[in-house]
């Protein structure tokens, strides 16, 4: 939080969350548009993936997570990482403290003794992520007021994350996440990091290819091509270059599917593509095949795994060089970008 919220100075903390912040932030916002509404509002990460929550505090993210619908577990567990690095007893330059790096005068008004032991302290990890899902939630209220009243703009989420880290008057004042590096670090990175913490429910891959074609659409359902495979100028950086796949507008959350049985070769973080999975389908017609599904908000696969046709591989997002939520899908022969277009049948 920063001095006027709750933590964001506290990405002082050494690790993946604090780096991720002190990349400029157009980095993370770069390549082309999904034509989803920039202001519609989806549910935050969705159930929780424990396996990288420490187990000692998972019950109280849990429960902090459900207090109100725009807080969800991932998100928590996504805020507790960049604020803290999950260590406990931290007190940041600038006074944060403890797990959430509640400033003093934050948790005087939001902590409570929720674990029950006789005091109220930033240090008890349940005292401090309890006040963590109440500040939360009361940020996300005052947002979503915000924009009733026509004086701010955004996803709620985005709005509270930077609430959370410059303070809600700093929202207000701006109209929407206001102009500060940091601040704007922090919601992206936030963002991003709520991948790791999102549990997928997955199909095991029992879904066909239509007759006729080589490959499955990789959605589900029919949705735009918002920009398709060829040259075109580049829509942050104004180089005319060749676009490598085609993208398709789509909501973020919406399941990304595997187009082919095959087996993943690549499933993390890549500056460009954000959030990126890459599956190898063998050789093809003399040739090797591969697919790549980006700029997802959650991951769902590992390397080495076998997938089927229809396997959920992520959830769509606006990771990396994006402009909006969208799925930008490749396909490669022999290690060169081609056209996807005649493999989907599209």
């Amino acid at each position: 939080m920063s001095k006027e919220g709750g933590g964001g100075a506290a990405m002082w903390v050494a690790g993946a969350g604090a780096a991720a912040v002190l990349m400029p932030f157009m980095l993370f916002v770069g390549v082309s548009g999904g034509g989803a509404d920039p202001n519609m509002d989806v549910v935050a990460g969705g159930a929780l993936n424990p396996k990288n929550v420490p187990a000692q505090y998972l019950p109280w993210v849990l429960k902090a997570g459900s207090m109100c619908p725009q807080i969800t577990p991932p998100v928590i567990a996504a805020q507790i990482e960049a604020e803290s690095g999950w260590i406990n007893g931290r007190t940041s330059p600038v006074g944060a403290q403890g797990l959430s790096q509640f400033m003093p005068g934050t948790w005087a008004g939001w902590g409570r003794d929720d674990d029950g032991n006789g005091r109220i302290n930033p240090f008890d990890p349940g005292d401090a992520i309890m006040a963590q899902g109440r500040y939360d939630c009361a940020l996300a209220r005052d947002v979503e007021r915000y924009k009733a009243r026509g004086i701010a703009a955004g996803p709620t989420l985005d709005l509270t994350l930077a609430a959370y880290n410059a303070g809600p008057g700093a929202v207000e004042k701006y109209g929407g996440i206001p102009p500060y590096r940091e601040t704007r670090g922090y919601v992206v990175a936030i963002k991003n990091a709520m991948a790791k913490y999102t549990a997928i429910a997955s199909d095991p891959g029992g879904g066909t290819i239509p007759a006729g074609q080589q490959m499955a659409f990789p959605l589900r359902g029919s949705f735009p091509v918002t920009s398709p495979y060829g040259m075109r100028v580049h829509p942050v950086t104004g180089v005319h270059k060749l676009h490598t796949g085609m993208d398709f507008g789509v909501a973020a959350g919406n399941p990304v599917l595997a187009a082919k049985e095959g087996t993943v070769t690549f499933s993390g973080w890549n500056a460009a593509y954000g959030n990126r999975v890459i599956i190898s389908h063998g050789t093809i017609g003399g040739a090797q095949v591969s697919t790549t599904y980006n700029h997802m908000s959650a991951l769902n696969v590992g390397v080495g795994q076998q997938v089927g046709v229809g396997t959920v591989v992520g959830l769509v997002g606006s990771t990396g060089y994006s402009t909006g939520a969208h799925l930008h899908f490749e396909v490669q022969q022999n290690g060169s970008y081609v056209n996807p277009a005649p493999w989907i049948g599209r």
